[in-house]
């Protein structure tokens, strides 16, 4: 069934035009790849993940693209980015006042959710052309305590930042994070709901609100990271398609390198 367009937003103080492109998207052929995935549960704990088996060695650089999703993955209405969303500039660089929070705004902004020090592999966007959300997708490699160390950070946030003020070069934003569904894939994983709703003072101002689905999955000695989001309704349905489908071609990807050696 089609989804209504991105709805157009005007805040006297913050400025935020909607995603590049819409289309329709249909997600009909999702059910080949993921089915009967719940609608919220609690994302796994990382530190009860059970060890990871002896490391493969270091993906190259065609295995990691082969651990890629694309727009055929999704279903139609899909297709490659044309490039970052408005709203990335006007919402996300942002701060807050809290450390915690502050840091996961830099992480979402610099889409480097394991840190700096952990190596981009290859990544891919998707545009949904109907709805206007943009999916990244991102594999990468990092020393796996480092990756686990993210991990649990990440899944502390809902209880650290549930409910925060953050300050954009427009205004203020009121933010929620929340703990979001999450396939049981990979050696561990959490799933976040950040939503980020602009603060008017003209209460007649149809003020933006961005929800961002966020997943990071470690997978071995390497993880996926995965935001989608967008100004108007975001398919959640797209994101555990990706989620589950990435992680099992990553694993994929591990086993042949340790068939090569």
């Amino acid at each position: 069934m089609p989804r209504p367009p991105a709805r157009t937003v005007i805040a006297s103080t913050l400025s935020a035009a909607a995603l590049l492109s819409t289309s329709a998207c249909s997600l009909g052929d999702l059910d080949k790849a993921i089915r009967g995935v719940p609608e919220a549960v609690t994302p796994a704990d990382p530190t009860t993940a059970p060890p990871t088996p002896a490391a493969a060695p270091t993906l190259t650089e065609a295995q990691a693209r082969a651990a890629l999703i694309g727009e055929d993955d999704l279903g139609g209405g899909w297709a490659a980015t044309q490039g970052f969303a408005t709203w990335r500039d006007s919402m996300l660089k942002a701060s807050a006042e809290s450390p915690d929070c502050g840091r996961l705004l830099d992480a979402l902004y610099t889409e480097e959710l394991f840190g700096p020090e952990a190596r981009t592999r290859a990544s891919v966007g998707l545009d949904d052309e109907w709805s206007g959300a943009q999916l990244r997708y991102q594999v990468v490699a990092h020393r796996p305590a480092d990756l686990d160390r993210t991990l649990a950070w990440l899944g502390s946030l809902p209880e650290k930042c549930g409910e925060f003020i953050a300050t954009a070069g427009g205004g203020e934003m009121a933010v929620e994070v929340s703990a979001a569904e999450m396939p049981e894939v990979g050696d561990a994983r959490v799933g976040l709901r950040i939503v980020l709703s602009a603060v008017s003072e003209d209460e007649d101002a149809d003020a933006p609100t961005l929800t961002l689905h966020v997943a990071a999955i470690r997978v071995g000695d390497d993880a996926i990271t995965l935001t989608n989001g967008g100004l108007a309704e975001v398919p959640s349905d797209a994101t555990s398609a990706a989620v589950e489908l990435g992680a099992r071609r990553l694993t994929e990807a591990r086993k042949r390198g340790r068939e090569d050696v």
